[in-house]
């Protein structure tokens, strides 16, 4: 199953829940205050690997999380 990031418009906080893909759109409650005023928000990530010369490298294409892996002209990735 996979992991979606929410925002709690009560209290602020920033979750991970874990749930299927038909449940993601779904409200989750809030762990901390227990609101279900919230929303599933945009979440990146990036992966890494290392070379055999124990340089490390993005796996699955170039840039960085904040471009989401495509050429951006912001961070010159």
């Amino acid at each position: 199953m996979p992991l979606y990031e929410f925002h709690c418009h009560h209290c602020g906080e920033t979750f991970t829940v874990r749930r299927s893909f038909s449940a993601a759109k779904e409200p989750a409650p809030c762990p901390s205050c227990e609101s279900d005023d919230t929303t599933r928000a945009f979440a990146t990530f990036a992966c890494m690997a290392k070379g055999s010369g124990g340089e490390t490298y993005s796996v699955g294409g170039g840039g960085c999380a904040g471009c989401a892996g495509g050429h951006c002209a912001t961070c010159g990735h």
